[in-house]
């Protein structure tokens, strides 16, 4: 195709074979009023187009005279059912050197890749496009049926909804959860977004702070089967949490759990990279205007998971944000993502460097005695910027408790199975393939009490057990310490 030419400005087409997918582009262009040429080989069916004031003749298209025929043509449509046929044409239009724009019928991924190679621009299989269709129409149905569903448990909950994020929720789950409230709230539902845990990481306290999200604490509130309902959004990261007398109304995840969710609604949807993703469409399938405050949210929850759309990012994700992108507070998510570094974190990241223990890609390394866990994360995180560094873990002591914080880009490792399959009944881990984390009591590895003597002693012991078990985990064994420098 020549340069400067885009198929909006083309405005001569020619159709070859003219079955019913032929006719059916045929009738749409001309409805358009372009000025389309139509080629079939059988003269009944040219008659019977003619009748029908389309402009048609009767041509053979796998004969070298085609070239001719559509010489004047800058677009054209290769829609015969006879792929053999169809090859020979675009075979006859590229040996002459005409610079079209071809669009070419195949009948399998053989084909596609045959005409592809023959010169076509674009290969159309119509049982591929057939099955998308009716993948988006499967997609749309059940997205409006799931949204009767959930719909109808709001109309009959009295008492309140109480919405759970996981342990020390991310942007992700404090989105999600943000999300649900305004949807409970269009059916005069009043939703507490409960969390447990700490808000530890700047970002997300500089989240909560600027879009001024009312959050409870778990233990100050109430008991959670005094509610209405109770919804889980966004939990398999930290695991199941203790639901007490309470059964679980809602569930709605991107991750799967380890068993099944005995729920009267749930949506999981492991095609999609976050949460928040699910919660757009249900802002959209609501027919909801999301508020400033919500769309800013969502976007911010998306970005935060995909790694700004660096990371298992699907369509699905990109058309969510696409949605939610006018709706946001750009000013406000620059200021969450922007936050200032606290001493604790900026403390706990020197350590983090200085103390690394690098085998191969992976990265181990030993925060010390901490006061705010939540740095682990974060010190994870930028960790894995390391120059060939393609998992991280940091660990850290407070409260006589071991914290441990990994993070992960390679594709062929699963952390979060890893840290449970390492510490399986001796502490509590949790996680997916990019992120985990452990929580494991000190006197597990050393059977010593925390004072001032022997603090040093515990960091010694402690190192050595958590390093083990880890590079062990990891697959590789921890030999001489080095710092990858």
């Amino acid at each position: 195709m020549s340069a400067g030419v885009s198929v909006s400005s083309m405005s001569t087409y020619a159709i070859l074979g003219c079955g019913s997918v032929g006719h059916a582009v045929a009738e749409e262009l001309a409805d358009e009023g372009k000025d389309v040429l139509i080629l079939d080989k059988d003269e009944s069916r040219v008659e019977s187009l003619r009748d029908q004031d389309l402009n048609a003749q009767t041509t053979d298209i796998s004969e070298p005279e085609l070239a001719e025929v559509v010489a004047d043509r800058d677009v054209v449509l290769i829609l015969s059912s006879d792929v053999e046929a169809n090859k020979a044409a675009v075979s006859t239009m590229r040996d002459r050197g005409d610079d079209k724009f071809i669009v070419v019928r195949a009948s399998d991924p053989v084909s596609e890749d045959e005409l592809t190679q023959l010169g076509a621009d674009v290969v159309i299989n119509p049982s591929e496009v057939i099955a998308d269709s009716a993948l988006r129409s499967v997609e749309s149905g059940e997205l409006e049926y799931k949204a009767r569903q959930l719909a109808d448990i709001l109309r009959e909950t009295d008492h309140g909804l109480a919405i759970l994020t996981h342990d020390n929720p991310d942007p992700d789950s404090l989105a999600s959860a943000i999300a649900l409230q305004a949807i409970a709230r269009e059916y005069d539902i009043e939703a507490d977004i409960l969390y447990s845990g700490d808000m530890g990481h700047q970002e997300n306290r500089a989240f909560v702070n600027i879009l001024g999200i009312e959050l409870t604490p778990r233990s100050d509130a109430k008991p959670l089967e005094e509610y209405g309902a109770v919804a889980l959004v966004d939990h398999m990261k930290s695991g199941m949490p203790d639901l007490g007398e309470a059964e679980i109304t809602v569930f709605i995840d991107h991750f799967e759990p380890d068993e099944g969710i005995d729920a009267r609604f749930t949506d999981i949807r492991p095609n999609v990279s976050s949460t928040s993703t699910i919660l757009t469409k249900y802002i959209q399938e609501f027919d909801l205007s999301p508020s400033k405050a919500v769309a800013t949210a969502l976007l911010y929850g998306i970005r935060a998971e995909t790694l700004d759309f660096k990371r298992d990012t699907t369509p699905a994700d990109l058309t969510a944000a696409a949605y939610l992108y006018p709706f946001a507070d750009h000013d406000t998510l620059e200021k969450v993502e922007s936050p200032s570094m606290s001493p604790e974190t900026l403390d706990v990241l020197a350590e983090a460097i200085q103390n690394r223990d690098v085998q191969g890609s992976h990265l181990v390394s030993n925060a010390g005695f901490i006061r705010d866990r939540d740095a682990l994360t974060q010190a994870a995180q930028h960790l894995l910027n390391l120059e060939g560094i393609t998992t991280t873990a940091v660990f850290g002591i407070a409260d006589d408790t071991i914290y441990l914080a990994a993070r992960s880009k390679d594709i062929r490792m699963n952390i979060g199975k890893i840290l449970s399959d390492a510490f399986t009944g001796i502490g509590e881990a949790g996680g997916h393939s990019t992120q985990g984390s452990v929580e494991i009591p000190l006197g597990i590895f050393t059977g010593i009490e925390t004072n001032d003597d022997n603090r040093d002693t515990l960091l010694q012991l402690t190192e050595e057990a958590v390093k083990r078990k880890l590079f062990q985990a990891m697959g590789v064994e921890s030999g001489e310490s080095g710092n990858g420098s």
